[in-house]
């Protein structure tokens, strides 16, 4: 007969069950404690977020995007979110036997086109993206700037390119009224003038105008390159962080190039008008949104208004 060893299991570990937990659910509320001071930073905070790019073509992207976007209203924060549609623009173009046509960069926008990209941008990207994140537990609700003089629109004055406007004026009462009763306002880049002629509007010149309007704590910018490269076809050189001189140092050398320029100089408007830093991000990368909210990752480009700015 085998006598038990008082020193045998007396089991102080059992309660514990530390070998038990399981490592992918400790790690989720290891991550959801480390993100505790970015939460208590921001709640309370608008956060804008230029919708684009491959995160709105690619299925699973978008799905990452409508999750952080509801996560994070849950949390306190008070995203608004403004978005294009160019990719979708094109294929009803096509569906309709209408041309697509750009000029410099931007889309030619005769009356006719005009009609679809109102029918796309507001029909259908805009009802859709709210349909999402209405989905996810979300409360979004659709907007472009006819409502409530959200944004009046004038012609961008290039010549030969139709109804594409510039902003020339934002009524932000709207927007506050919405996220201070816990709305996720969806905006589409669609306005109109005095006169209600409709005009496209670039979405991330809409995006920084109604992030200053809002006195946005961030503005982020969803695209489809790491961020600010020094050399555009080395991914290694990305510039994590700049102030305004050392972005409109880069335009004016080169660097920054193409259709970087409109982001970044939407960007320095922001900050320019006391938004409290911009962000170009790598909307490709999943959940890119609360990388760069929730961490110190840093995963794109932060620009602030001073070197100071912290």
């Amino acid at each position: 007969m085998v006598q038990t060893s008082p020193s045998q299991p007396s089991q102080p570990s059992q309660p514990l069950q530390i070998d038990n937990i399981n490592e992918a659910e400790a790690s989720r509320v290891r991550i959801l404690s480390e993100a505790l001071p970015y939460i208590q930073q921001f709640r309370g905070r608008t956060v804008v977020v230029k919708y684009g790019g491959a995160a709105m073509k690619d299925g699973s992207l978008k799905a990452d995007v409508v999750r952080d976007i509801v996560f994070m209203a849950c949390v306190g924060i008070r995203p608004v979110v403004v978005h294009g549609g160019g990719p979708e623009i094109n294929i009803w173009l096509g569906k309709l036997g209408i041309e697509p046509q750009f000029k410099d960069g931007l889309r030619v926008t005769d009356a006719p086109t005009m009609d679809v990209v109102e029918m796309v941008l507001v029909g259908r990207v805009n009802k859709e993206l709210v349909s999402l994140i209405n989905q996810a537990g979300g409360k979004a609700v659709g907007l472009c700037g006819v409502d409530g003089n959200l944004i009046t629109a004038r012609p961008q004055g290039a010549e030969g390119v139709g109804f594409v406007g510039e902003v020339s004026g934002i009524d932000s009462g709207l927007l506050k009224s919405l996220v201070e009763a816990g709305y996720i306002p969806i905006v589409s880049s669609v306005a109109s003038d005095e006169t209600g002629q409709a005009y496209n509007i670039n979405a991330d010149t809409v995006a920084g105008e109604i992030a200053a309007a809002l006195g946005a704590e961030k503005l982020i910018l969803l695209t489809d390159t790491k961020g600010i490269l020094e050399d555009y076809k080395d991914p290694s050189t990305l510039l994590p962080k700049l102030d305004i001189q050392q972005a409109r140092r880069l335009i004016e050398t080169g660097v920054v190039a193409g259709g970087m320029i409109p982001k970044v100089n939407c960007c320095v408007r922001s900050l320019a008008q006391g938004v409290g830093a911009a962000h170009i991000l790598d909307g490709r990368v999943p959940h890119a949104l609360l990388l760069e909210i929730f961490s110190d990752l840093g995963i794109g480009s932060m620009i602030v208004a001073s070197e100071f700015h912290s």
